[in-house]
């Protein structure tokens, strides 16, 4: 497959447990389906959450930029720069990124890894630049999509209001071949809906993009989704809602 096989994807790493953190307004919340009218909020100091979970023994945290993926303009760099002076945390992070100087600032304010989400689907070729620029390591692509009646998963962007003409098989493979080792890839009907990951497409994904280090996000309830996304080849898990909620701890999950 091109440049993928050869790339540190193909390398067993460790697998991840990424806390997740939804920023808007400055408050810590979650959507349902990815719908701004259905926003749950879950505290005001964002920082104080992050800090939490990294006594807890987190290595990673996954911080979304729900104003910005909306508006664009990434606004979280603050957080992120104390986070970065703080924790210790290594932040995976995105949210309305639409150019490189976008990338280069987030990097720049302490991220490890930069999410490129819509753009990843409308300017491939751009995404695909940028990861030999930055390199691998420092981009995680972020394909949201939903099953059609036919069976054939669809890209939706602009919000999850239009659908781009490539489907998920199309981008997940050109961008193996493109040397991207970081996939995320959330399966909108279940995202916030504490329904259960959908365990069939990571083996699909794992199927066709054998490269890729794949994230699960999307539908987790209980301790028992984590090793299941594990045992389909999955790299690591986004943890939202269920964590935020007490259906488990950090601890127990990290242990899981």
């Amino acid at each position: 497959m091109g440049a993928a096989a050869t790339t540190p994807a193909s390398v067993a790493a460790p697998f991840q447990r990424y806390p997740a953190i939804d920023v808007r307004d400055g408050r810590v919340v979650r959507l349902a389906q990815g719908d701004y009218a259905r926003e749950t909020r879950y505290g005001d100091d964002p920082l104080a959450l992050i800090r939490d979970y990294a006594a807890q023994g987190a290595d990673w945290l996954h911080l979304v930029d729900l104003d910005a993926a909306r508006a664009g303009g990434y606004t979280l760099a603050p957080l992120l720069q104390r986070i970065a002076g703080s924790t210790g945390l290594r932040v995976q992070t995105g949210g309305g990124v639409r150019c490189r100087d976008d990338v280069a600032r987030i990097l720049e304010a302490g991220a490890a890894r930069v999410v490129v989400g819509s753009l990843a689907v409308r300017q491939t070729d751009t995404v695909l630049a940028w990861i030999a620029e930055f390199g691998a390591e420092r981009i995680t692509v972020a394909l949201d999509a939903r099953q059609d009646d036919a069976g054939i998963w669809r890209l939706p962007v602009h919000g999850w209001t239009e659908t781009a003409a490539e489907t998920l098989d199309d981008l997940a493979v050109r961008f193996a071949d493109g040397g991207l080792i970081h996939l995320l890839s959330t399966d909108i009907a279940r995202d916030g809906m504490l329904s259960g990951p959908n365990l069939s497409l990571y083996r699909h994904l794992r199927a066709i993009a054998p490269s890729l280090q794949v994230q699960a996000s999307g539908g987790v309830r209980e301790l028992a989704d984590i090793p299941a996304a594990r045992a389909q080849g999955c790299a690591g898990i986004v943890l939202g809602r269920a964590l935020l909620e007490g259906r488990f701890s950090l601890p127990e999950a990290l242990a899981c």
